[in-house]
């Protein structure tokens, strides 16, 4: 079998040795420590908000940002359908209830028409959660006007989008508090790890809190409230911060390969993730869409790359049609439509590593092409 080609994998450089090292060397090894500190102001400042708080994951971000809106058993939080499951799993942890909101077609994102008939339904959520899929940012002014007019806060799920913008703006600033996430196949990494962002100072200072075991300034160990082991460790940190260097190099990679994607399949029955005209996308993956009516499957695709050892996936299978969530409210335009499992069905996720060669890019390409002769 030749080289495995990855759907995204970790790529990285000289420069996190340094960082580690660093921390080796003045045996700060645990969690906290000047690499934390020093990435949480850099990823804000990259980001234009205020405060950070660097944490184990994505979905501890989220989870914070729930406790901070107040969630408590039985509360509604409006979410994206069209997401992974850690966008929405943290509702559950607050024992609130998810109302899944349908995609547009222009994003593959949370429909603002969608989420505006979910509020005339359930008037008084206690958030709303977007995602921005695939590195793509949702039609997020949009959004955060219409949850602004029912004052409800909204929570931005930029996991998969750090960097990309709209309408000039980085994605994890539309909304009250935002979540980014580190994890190995993200666009920039700590192997795992994420980030709280807002700049509210005294929210950021309540994750912290409760981030670090909720434990209250005393001399001994006192707890007045329950908290969680989710802060980044030190040598984490310094990983993020020798990435967030090639961030931009990162995306300007991820770009090529989707505009090669775009061109190579111009001719065929499929188009690309799209995006608005409004923003630019960090390209984290590049998916293709089926046209509707064509014989040959997202399966027959993934299935063909993968006997020559090319990693793809599903898209992400819509929260609504989970297992899990069964029951659960889902919010579309009209009773007829369901975007969100429409591009489940037709779409596929295409290797988009920042190390892809030009040559690999072309053997995928040749195999997609063949699946429609």
């Amino acid at each position: 079998m030749s080289k495995r080609i990855y759907l995204s994998s970790p790529t990285m450089h000289d420069l996190e040795m340094k960082y580690i090292q660093e921390a080796f060397d003045t045996n700060w090894v645990a969690p906290l420590g000047k690499n934390v500190d020093e990435f949480e102001n850099e990823m804000a400042s990259f980001i234009g908000v205020s405060h950070a708080a660097a944490l184990i994951s994505g979905t501890a971000a989220l989870h914070l940002a729930l406790k901070l809106c107040n969630v408590q058993p039985g509360d509604l939080v409006f979410c994206s359908d069209l997401t992974f499951s850690a966008t929405v799993n943290p509702v559950s942890y607050e024992g609130g209830v998810q109302v899944f909101i349908d995609s547009e077609r222009e994003t593959w994102n949370m429909d603002p028409r969608a989420l505006e008939r979910a509020f005339e339904k359930f008037p008084k959520p206690k958030a709303v959660i977007v995602a921005n899929l695939y590195g793509i940012p949702a039609l997020l002014e949009e959004i955060k006007e219409i949850c602004d007019h029912y004052s409800v806060p909204l929570i931005e799920d930029a996991a998969e989008s750090l960097g990309a913008t709209y309408r000039g703006k980085q994605t994890g600033t539309f909304g009250k508090y935002a979540a980014l996430s580190f994890n190995g196949n993200k666009i920039i990494t700590t192997s795992g790890g994420g980030m709280f962002l807002a700049d509210d100072e005294d929210a950021v200072k309540k994750v912290r809190f409760w981030a670090t075991q909720a434990r209250d300034p005393a001399p001994h160990y006192q707890h007045s409230e329950i908290g969680y082991n989710y802060r980044m460790s030190n040598i984490v940190a310094g990983i993020g911060r020798g990435q967030l260097v090639y961030l931009n190099e990162h995306i300007q990679r991820k770009k090529q390969i989707y505009e090669t994607y775009k061109q190579a399949f111009k001719d065929l029955p499929i188009s690309m993730n799209p995006y608005s005209k409004e923003s630019e996308p960090n390209f984290w993956l590049s998916c293709l869409l089926i046209d509707k009516d064509c014989p040959v499957t997202p399966t027959q695709i993934r299935e063909a790359l993968e006997k020559e050892n090319i990693e793809s996936r599903p898209i992400w299978k819509p929260m609504h049609l989970q297992p899990v969530f069964q029951g659960h409210e889902f919010v579309s335009t009209d009773a007829a439509t369901d975007v969100g499992a429409d591009v489940f069905e037709r779409g596929l996720c295409l290797a988009s590593d920042v190390k892809i060669t030009g040559e690999e890019i072309e053997r995928v390409i040749d195999i997609v092409k063949g699946c429609f002769k």
